[in-house]
């Protein structure tokens, strides 16, 4: 009798501890980013931590370093550790496709952040109208300069979707305001070569008014070169909203910046993958809002 009360008593441990385990155990998603060498996706891989344990997935986040060949390898690697579903922030547009199709093939969703793939399978894409905000950048200039204006771009990784948007958008505007373009570079979203090249650039066009970057960490080393070079008659406005950039911002440095809110895409896109994985439907675009931002 006793035995039986024991089996009985040791059954129910069993079961008790089996739904203690089951309950504790959380659908495992990934997040593969860009580079964690910019404030600017530290930001939005922070953001999405604190989403995911909200909503209760294990985030598993790997640093692509700029780098397709080590994206590739990341995805690759998630294939095989039982991800539910990938967040995606691309290296570049067209080059992220390989990693896409592989996700794909292993019937893992893929949602795309801030950069748009050129190839393979998303079910939706989270990210600011980076055209839109590019125009913004070019009516902010022409507001403080006026038509006519002497302008210098630059640009940032080639063949990334927010790099082509960004000056697609800003090209329209510069066009309506009959800007003269004196020079349009790639620095590659970096802040050393945007100081690199706006030198360099600088030394080429004197008469430049007004720099146009791609994000904060180009628009922070082009102002480091002018200042470097005693200028503080140009106008420079970045894009993304990172913290250095509204700090430069509201401390009379830099003239704008375009808010991105990373923010928002990291907490939006976590949303999104858990109405993926509850079966619910999604938009294939999601739009985060834009702010111009000026200091106060």
């Amino acid at each position: 009798m006793k035995l039986n009360k024991l089996a009985t008593l040791f059954t129910a441990f069993a079961l008790s501890a089996t739904v203690s385990v089951n309950a504790m155990a959380k659908d495992n998603i990934a997040l593969v980013i860009s580079t964690l060498n910019n404030p600017f996706f530290v930001t939005m891989k922070d953001s999405a931590q604190k989403e995911a344990d909200k909503l209760g997935y294990e985030l598993i986040v790997l640093d692509s370093q700029d780098n397709p060949a080590k994206e590739l390898a990341n995805v690759q690697d998630l294939t095989v550790r039982g991800t539910k579903l990938m967040l995606i922030n691309p290296t570049d547009s067209d080059a992220v496709g390989n990693a896409i199709i592989m996700a794909n093939k292993a019937n893992i969703p893929v949602i795309t952040l801030d950069r748009a793939a050129n190839k393979g399978n998303v079910v939706s894409h989270v990210a600011s109208d980076n055209r839109m905000g590019g125009k913004m950048a070019a009516d902010f200039i022409a507001k403080k300069t006026g038509n006519d204006a002497k302008v210098i771009q630059l640009e940032g990784i080639s063949g990334t979707s927010a790099a082509r948007e960004r000056g697609e958008g800003f090209n329209t505007g510069a066009k309506e305001h009959k800007f003269n373009i004196l020079a349009s570079q790639p620095a590659d979203f970096d802040r050393t070569k945007g100081l690199n090249v706006m030198q360099n650039l600088l030394t080429a066009h004197p008469a430049v008014q007004a720099v146009f970057a791609q994000n904060d960490e180009m628009a922070l080393g082009a102002l480091r070169a002018l200042q470097t070079s005693g200028r503080d008659d140009v106008l420079v406005v970045g894009f993304d909203g990172t913290t250095d950039g509204i700090k430069a911002v509201q401390g009379g440095k830099l003239g704008a910046t375009i808010a991105q809110r990373p923010d928002q895409i990291g907490i939006v896109g976590v949303q999104i993958a858990d109405k993926v994985l509850k079966g619910e439907k999604v938009e294939a675009t999601v739009p985060v809002e834009l702010e111009l931002v000026v200091k106060q």
